[in-house]
């Protein structure tokens, strides 16, 4: 790693008062977009915006906003618009998930049903597009376009994968980048095509936002079957049981049948997980998968190179170093 974080506690302390009132003004315009004469789609907005959540998408907004040293309306546009296509995911995720939870609060389509769930998600996405209207930027328009439909297909894709036994690198890669890194980019080079930022820049932002959010994602993962069950507060072994092939696993495919059968039948044995785990240790996968981490991490923080030394490119280069640190 080549990039140093170091910041005094007065720049700190300023850093955390700025993002503090910028997140304040984002959840306000947020919560004003979701207004709803409907009770239930107004009840499930609130539970969406109150919970909150790391809201690390809108982060991503106001710190390239701070690198390219452009307005804060471009960033709170891209935030919202960013948010709402998130939040809309989430209700039909946790719906074709069939999750209990979200955010440690009952899922919505628990408590409402599924039609409620997936016409409030739908009710996001066409706030999304009065955002982009009001934007009246093509360049945006189009990338809110494609995040969109990678979304989708990343999330359709884990499901053929699981069901068609397709499990393979390049399909993980697709879904991960649908899953994640798609919003990432969304968010970043979103502020970069609002502020009308050079194509070079433009394009260095995104190659930190993919590779970032493979990283992150990855992370994720990992930490699904590798990680430790308090400090996740869930049982290790969901996406095993869901028919899903993380990339520790795929890799594991390369020396062990058993380790396929084990995804086939989506874990179902009471022992499956901790021998999945003894694979993997055995092969070391999990040191491999470390690595790729590691390698995406180390791209993200050199895309950044192109710009000059910053607080805000510091700290964009530490989010994507701290997914390297969670899986030691």
């Amino acid at each position: 790693m080549h990039a140093t974080f170091i910041f005094c506690q007065s720049e700190m302390l300023i850093i955390s008062l700025v993002f503090d009132l910028r997140l304040a003004e984002f959840e306000k315009q947020l919560s004003e977009r979701l207004v709803s004469s409907v009770d239930f789609i107004s009840a499930i907005a609130e539970d969406l915006v109150t919970a909150g959540g790391k809201r690390l998408r809108p982060k991503l907004a106001f710190l390239t906003a701070d690198l390219l040293s452009v307005k804060d309306t471009d960033a709170l546009n891209v935030a919202v618009a960013v948010e709402l296509l998130h939040s809309a995911s989430l209700l039909h995720d946790d719906l074709i998930d069939d999750s209990e939870t979200r955010r440690g609060r009952e899922a919505a389509f628990k408590r409402y049903g599924n039609i409620v769930s997936v016409m409030s998600g739908d009710f996001m996405l066409a706030k999304v597009l009065g955002v982009l209207a009001e934007t009246n930027n093509p360049a945006f328009t189009t990338l809110m376009s494609d995040s969109a439909s990678q979304i989708c297909e990343g999330e359709v894709l884990q499901f053929q994968a699981a069901s068609l036994e397709t499990h393979s690198l390049e399909t993980y890669y697709t879904i991960i980048e649908g899953k994640t890194a798609a919003l990432f980019a969304a968010a970043i080079e979103g502020v970069a095509i609002l502020a009308g930022v050079e194509t070079k820049k433009r394009q260095a932002l995104s190659d930190f936002a993919w590779s970032y959010g493979r990283a992150f994602q990855m992370r994720d993962d990992y930490l699904d079957l590798l990680g430790d069950e308090e400090t996740l507060g869930k049982p290790i072994g969901g996406d095993l049981k869901e028919g899903k092939a993380t990339f520790a696993v795929l890799k594991l495919f390369d020396f062990s049948s058993e380790a396929r059968d084990i995804v086939m039948r989506h874990a179902a044995n009471d022992d499956d997980i901790n021998r999945m785990l003894e694979l993997i240790k055995e092969y070391k996968t999990d040191d491999l998968a470390r690595a790729q981490i590691s390698l995406e991490v180390e791209k993200a923080i050199s895309a950044l190179d192109i710009f000059p030394d910053s607080i805000a490119k510091s700290q964009l280069q530490k989010l994507a170093h701290d997914e390297l640190e969670r899986v030691k």
